[in-house]
């Protein structure tokens, strides 16, 4: 690792390589296959280079680098984490071959990882913010609904187009889950994150909070449980993605069996949309809304779960080449970055055999390739 970041540093450049294969540039079976690419000062092309005496070949099936679009880079289960610990959860989602990373919520600064050119591309939300007293201790801003928006202006500053809001929670007072926030106040935030150019995800496990934030304007949904045939349709309407954290939503059952002596109807409504998790998820693709695979990584659950996430959403009904797109092509696109293209940063995975047949395939990746260079 020190010798190749010295190198870098040094300013050599990275080798040129000849990819063969499979290259999977699209879902399209046919249009999306090409059968070679060559990297050349760290970017991709499909012409061959005129003069490259130094060429090393590499053969295999081959997606973009893979995205993880809900984890916490910086954060545990106590909070902000130091930069040692930072950098392996970094290089963990790195080795899994998740090179674009959405970090949706975290009170750590690591802006510092955009200099490294051994760790993944973050797209940042800023800091969770959450009711005062309605979400995990030492991750959030909480704040009350008045400042909601003056919140979500300063962390739509902080972030890389993205604002990440706690829409429901464990309420006290009723001991079930709840809508943290007045109509009105995530209508006048949302409406401040777009003018400032930032899209706005929420945290949501539950039903009741769903549509009122679909209809305030709200761009994304993390996990997503409390779908019904009611919001189901609304969301497809609306083009509001979902991130259901397949791997995090499997962690319902323990949680509900720790919660249940003190607040019964919570762990009761937790187990239930654990019940219907695959159903859920399943009728939103089957309707038409966008899903990206996200696992949550960061909090209570390790990093580099990405292939486990698109085994999860095919388990729920969607086809290998959707859960495959949720995660490479599609996801991508959805956050504004390339994937294998003329010119575009080297970024990518290379397998064994063909994700597409079997998205276990995932789970090994033979090359992970990264700005151009051979990094696990």
């Amino acid at each position: 690792m020190a010798s190749m970041d010295a190198s870098a540093a040094a300013g050599h450049r990275p080798p040129v390589l000849h990819i063969k294969g499979r290259i999977l540039v699209g879902p399209d079976p046919v249009d999306g296959v090409r059968d070679e690419l060559w990297v050349v000062g760290g970017r991709v092309t499909f012409d061959r280079p005129v003069a490259a005496p130094d060429i090393t070949t590499i053969e295999g099936w081959v997606l973009p680098g893979l995205v993880d679009a809900h984890c916490h880079v910086g954060l545990d289960a106590h909070g902000a984490v130091d930069a040692p610990t930072t950098e392996k959860q970094a290089l963990t989602e790195r080795d899994a071959g998740a090179l674009l990373l959405r970090d949706a919520g975290s009170p750590a600064d690591t802006r510092w990882t955009d200099d490294r050119e051994d760790l993944p591309r973050i797209v940042r939300a800023g800091r969770h913010i959450a009711r005062t007293k309605r979400y995990i201790r030492n991750y959030a801003h909480e704040v009350e609904p008045e400042d909601l928006p003056a919140y979500v202006a300063r962390e739509a500053r902080r972030g890389d187009g993205w604002v990440k809001l706690v829409g429901d929670w464990l309420d006290r007072e009723t001991g079930d889950l709840g809508f943290c926030w007045p109509r009105g106040a995530v209508e006048a935030a949302i409406a401040e994150a777009h003018r400032l150019g930032a899209r706005v995800t929420a945290h949501c496990f539950a039903e009741e909070s769903l549509a009122p934030l679909v209809e305030a304007g709200i761009d994304c949904i993390e996990h997503a449980t409390g779908l019904t045939e009611e919001t189901i349709p609304l969301f497809a309407e609306r083009g509001v993605a979902i991130v259901p954290t397949l791997v995090n939503i499997a962690t319902f059952p323990v949680l509900a069996e720790k919660g249940e002596a003190k607040f019964p109807r919570w762990a009761d409504h937790m187990r239930r949309l654990h019940e219907r998790r695959y159903a859920t998820i399943g009728a939103a693709y089957d309707a038409g809304v966008p899903v990206y695979v996200g696992t949550d990584a960061g909090g209570s659950l390790p990093h580099g779960l990405v292939a486990q996430e698109v085994a999860e959403l095919v388990k729920a009904g969607l086809p290998a080449h959707a859960a495959l797109s949720a995660a490479s092509w599609g996801a991508r696109a959805w956050l504004g970055r390339p994937g294998i293209e003329e010119g575009a940063p080297a970024d990518f995975v290379v397998y064994d055999a063909d994700p597409r047949a079997d998205v276990r395939v995932l789970g090994a990746p033979r090359r992970v390739v990264l700005r151009g260079r051979v990094v696990a």
